[in-house]
């Protein structure tokens, strides 16, 4: 089944694809919004789910965390990361490592891989990814 999510993640140019049951929903906005959205408004569809992610910083391992995925592969995924979701227990495979995730213009750290860094725990990191989201939507 995840060979098949990868396979739609990239023939659909997805940024993530999530499968629960026989509920595959795509994804396609920037950074960890979808997956905040779907912890905030749904969690329930995370529990148990597969994910199929392109990209997987902190605070994205920390919200399929928190939201009990039951296994993600990335096809790149930042070292913190994979130690965070390796700590939690959670099945993760992965095409590249990469030490940090780069923001957009590949011109510094992702916003969100910045805020969680030096945080130790999901929830830490979802009051700061919280924040971040919050700042963004509302100016």
């Amino acid at each position: 089944i995840m060979t098949a999510l990868i396979n739609l993640l990239h023939e659909g140019g997805y940024s993530c694809v999530i499968r629960k049951g026989s509920d595959t929903r795509t994804f396609h906005k920037r950074g960890v919004a979808d997956l905040y959205e779907l912890l905030s408004n749904e969690s329930e569809f995370l529990c148990g789910s597969l994910i199929a992610d392109k990209v997987v910083g902190k605070g994205a391992a920390a919200l399929m965390i928190l939201g009990k995925a039951g296994e993600v592969h990335a096809d790149v995924i930042s070292t913190p990361a994979l130690s965070l979701l390796h700590q939690y227990g959670l099945p993760v495979s992965f095409n590249q490592e990469t030490d940090r995730i780069m923001n957009r213009n590949k011109d510094g750290l992702c916003p969100v891989e910045t805020l969680c860094l030096n945080l130790e725990s999901p929830e830490e990191m979802l009051t700061e990814i919280r924040n971040f989201i919050n700042k963004i939507t509302n100016g």
